[in-house]
């Protein structure tokens, strides 16, 4: 295989890769040494290998710490057996019950009802025994005296059937253990956990009246306060002058999820719990209205960075050489099956992928646009009819190819683990974090293509060639070898913009064509051949997009928008910033 060297170097590269996965295990709740992120039934960091014996011993009730009315309650086959069992664990505090609510939810507590035996389903590790049974159905022929089975022991799987729970217990499972998590001596594990408190149904306010007297922490004890409040207003027998306290405190610290017992206290309750409902109910819509705007400015933002990418390729090729290039949205669309395809490459490591894909869109997109210009552009200068036409004909044939040699369907792209999540600014407003990394993205190519046209030879020459293509090329400039870096410039441009793209939208063969209209727009809108025009251009579009959307409809939006530049053009043909004299442009 490896006659020829040359394949070497890429086959360890690509080893290397494969072997470099991100390793580390976790504990499992009650101690089973799960990897982290392996269920049951899937094995972990430090598994055995297939046939090999896990020396993992089985651990019988007496070491969890469980009593044998839970045990029993367990094994009946009720759910009532179960809504008692619940009870008892909900009252201990020990790791055993945190092990048995947790095997509960992931439906791998596995019954014997005839033996009497209970079961942890371990998955290739073997069965952590709960209870022995009765009447011995071990596979195994000796018993440990400290309370422990011999490594491999396990029950008969044909006579093992799952302790189900329905929807309604899984909710006390999970508020269980989430419970348990506000006893953690890990402040951010609290924090989670009480922000959980907040609005959930069955909410013990004793307990967490307790809790808020020992919680150090500001932000855990005012998620207690708001769970103490909500509770309050929620019970119809309060007494109005403690209902109209928790609603001053509620006017303080807004939340929603006690909206609707605000209504009901500010339409039939005591005249001071009526006005305190009120004023908390005014407060809490205007905070969900500023929330909403925020979220509408802030996905316009993200939709007029994209625009921003994909406008400043065309500023640059429309203004240096007046070419209107009809596959600049196909340029778009192969950066973004550029992502999908360093994660064919890589698969399991998105974030690997999409670093090595935007050098590599933008190689690709700029190559192909440097071909573009040497093959047609070039013979059709002065023509744009002609350009417009040939350059649209060619994006029908990239589309196309794509449809044949991918797939004609959607392709999607994984987002990596850094671009996942959310920020939460404050209780209400939490902003996305795949799309700050969009908006910095944008900013950086825009500062690093502002860079290039004001700091190197590339771009003094393309500044000159834009002001005066004769008086450039009077002084030595040649201007064919401007042309064709400045179009393979504005396709790599667009090739970035695809990568940034990718992230928000399934990839396909049309995914530059559904953007390219509102791109035109940008540039024409800032002025032709304005960088910062462009800039201001994309970003005042996408926001105008979003804003309207919700108000009007994401079609009668596009025609109000295109209708307001078209109304701006009469006025000012140049645009935002038209060129002015030899100084425009730059």
């Amino acid at each position: 295989m490896f006659g020829d060297h040359k394949y070497l170097p890429i086959f360890i590269i690509m080893t290397l890769l494969v072997l470099a996965g991100p390793g580390g295990a976790a504990p499992w709740p009650g101690g089973l040494g799960l990897a982290s992120g392996a269920g049951p039934g899937q094995s972990g960091a430090g598994s055995p290998a297939a046939g090999e014996p896990e020396s993992l011993p089985a651990r019988t009730a007496a070491g969890l710490g469980l009593s044998d009315p839970l045990l029993q309650s367990l094994l009946g086959s009720k759910v009532s057996d179960r809504d008692v069992a619940l009870d008892e664990l909900s009252r201990d505090s020990g790791d055993g019950a945190a092990m048995i609510m947790r095997a509960l939810l992931d439906g791998t507590l596995m019954a014997d009802r005839e033996a009497g035996g209970l079961y942890v389903d371990n998955g290739p590790a073997g069965y952590l025994v709960v209870r022995a049974p009765a009447s011995s159905s071990f596979s195994s022929s000796s018993s440990a005296s400290d309370g422990t089975a011999e490594a491999g022991a396990a029950p008969d799987p044909s006579r093992l059937r799952r302790v189900g729970v329905n929807n309604r217990q899984r909710e006390r499972l999970v508020s269980g253990l989430n419970n348990r998590t506000l006893l953690s001596p890990d402040t951010e594990a609290r924090r989670r956990a009480a922000a959980a408190l907040v609005g959930a149904a069955g909410v013990d306010a004793a307990m967490v009246g307790r809790l808020l007297e020992s919680e150090t922490d500001g932000k855990v004890a005012g998620h207690y306060r708001r769970v103490l409040a909500l509770e309050t207003i929620g019970n119809r027998d309060a007494d109005p002058g403690e209902a109209a306290e928790a609603l001053g405190y509620l006017e303080r610290n807004p939340t929603p999820e006690g909206r609707e017992d605000m209504r009901r206290w500010a339409a039939d309750g005591d005249p001071a719990a009526r006005a305190a409902a009120e004023r908390a109910l005014s407060r809490l819509d205007a905070g969900l209205e500023h929330a909403a705007l925020f979220e509408t400015v802030y996905f316009g933002l993200s939709l007029g960075s994209v625009l921003v990418l994909i406008g400043i390729g065309l500023a640059v090729t429309f203004g240096v050489m007046g070419v209107i290039n009809m596959a600049h949205g196909e340029m778009v669309m192969l950066g973004a099956y550029s992502v999908w395809g360093f994660q064919m490459l890589l698969p399991g490591r998105p974030g690997l992928a999409l670093i090595l894909a935007v050098p590599g869109a933008f190689l690709a997109a700029g190559s192909l646009g440097a071909l573009l210009e040497y093959s047609v552009v070039r013979h059709l200068y002065s023509r744009p009819l002609e350009t417009l036409l040939a350059t649209y004909g060619i994006s029908l044939i990239i589309r196309q190819a794509v449809r044949i040699l991918v797939s004609p369907n959607n392709r999607s792209v994984e987002t990596p683990a850094f671009m996942s999540g959310l920020v939460h600014l404050t209780d209400r407003v939490a902003v996305t974090v795949g799309r700050l990394y969009i908006i910095g993205f944008c900013l950086a190519v825009f500062f690093l293509l502002n860079l290039l046209m004001r700091k190197t030879r590339l771009g003094l020459e393309v500044r000159a060639v834009t002001q005066n293509r004769a008086m450039a090329r009077a002084l030595g400039v040649n201007s064919a070898r401007v042309d064709r870096l400045t179009f393979a410039l504005g396709s790599g441009v667009a090739g970035l913009a695809g990568v940034a793209l990718s992230q928000l939208a399934n990839v396909g063969p049309n995914l530059g064509q559904d953007h390219i209209v509102d791109s035109f727009m940008v540039v024409v809108f800032g002025g032709v051949g304005n960088l910062w025009g462009t800039f201001l251009g994309g970003f005042v579009i996408g926001l105008a997009n979003k804003l309207l959307e919700p108000v009007h409809g994401a079609m009668l939006a596009k025609i109000l928008i295109m209708t307001g530049v078209i109304l701006l053009i009469q006025r000012r043909p140049g645009g935002l910033f038209p060129r002015r004299g030899r100084a425009a442009g730059w």
